[in-house]
Parts: C-alpha cells; sequence; structure tokens
C-alpha cells in the first residue's frame, strides 16, 4: 500500500510540474495570442506524441519508488558517533526527530524541504554489524551519507 501511495504523489508532482511548465511557455509565448493551458494540454493530449509523454509519467511515477530511495553505509557507531551524525544531517538539511533503541529517525528540518520531497523525506539510521546504515529518500540519503563520511574521515 506505501508504494502505491508513493506512485501516486510522483504522478500528481509530475502532472503539477507539466501543467506549471505549460502554463509558464503560454504565458511567454510570444505568437500574439491568447492561449488557454487547459486547451493546450487537450491539444497536447489528441496527439500520438501526448500519449507517449502520459504514458512516460505513468511508467515513471510507477518506477520511482524503486530508484528513488536507496540505502548507504558508513563505517562507525551510531551510539559513539551520534554527535557526528546529527551534525551531518543538520548540515544537510535535516533533524532529528525520534530516537529509539532501532536507531535515529530524521526529518527535514523545514516545512518546504519536506514538501519538495513529497513528505517522503523520513531518512531511517541504524546498526548493522560495524556499519551505520542510511535508509530513505535517494537525495537526502545521498547528501547526508557523504557528509557523515567526511566526518568520520576527519574525527
Amino acid at each position: 500500500m506505501r508504494y502505491i501511495i508513493k506512485c501516486v504523489k510522483y504522478f500528481v508532482a509530475f502532472c503539477v510540474l507539466y501543467v506549471a511548465l505549460v502554463w509558464l511557455a503560454t504565458k511567454t509565448s510570444h505568437a500574439g495570442m491568447d492561449v488557454n493551458v487547459w486547451d493546450s494540454i487537450w491539444l497536447t493530449l489528441q496527439s500520438e506524441r501526448g500519449w507517449m509523454l502520459m504514458a512516460a509519467v505513468v511508467v515513471l511515477s510507477a518506477l520511482y519508488p524503486r530508484f528513488g530511495f536507496m540505502t548507504r553505509k558508513v563505517e562507525g557507531d551510531v551510539v559513539e558517533d551520534k554527535e557526528l551524525i546529527v551534525k551531518a544531517f543538520e548540515l544537510s538539511g535535516f533533524a532529528l526527530e525520534q530516537e529509539s533503541e532501532e536507531g535515529l529517525i530524521f526529518r527535514g528540518d523545514n516545512m518546504l524541504k519536506r514538501a519538495f520531497m513529497l513528505f517522503e523525506d523520513e531518512i531511517v539510521v541504524s546498526q548493522y554489524g560495524q556499519w551505520i546504515v542510511l535508509t530513505g529518500n535517494r537525495r537526502g540519503v545521498a547528501k547526508a551519507a557523504y557528509r557523515l563520511d567526511m566526518l568520520m574521515q576527519n574525527k
């Protein structure tokens, strides 16, 4: 069920982006005529290219939860290096939301960041052997893992 919710969120985000781009294109057009955004979208969807665009949006939305989330490992200990972990996430724009025995949970530190990540901004930090494991949104995990790795090398 969670997968389907993510797919729908990304489909809606792609549609909003498309409407915004069409609106921008119609407002900056130098054709000399006032074109309605919805008429422009309707004409696009009546063509073969429009249907191919719609199919691409559906496929990307369906696959995004597969490639939009990841897991990264950084050598260290969650308990001993908690201060560095929190610092790395703060530098990456995340705040510690919850701390449990399983690990740490971080979320975007402001509403705008959370909205741009479609509220799929949760990153879970846990321990696996000698590794600190970061799991969540690809952009957030990659940024935080890079900063955490740099901080761990310099400690």
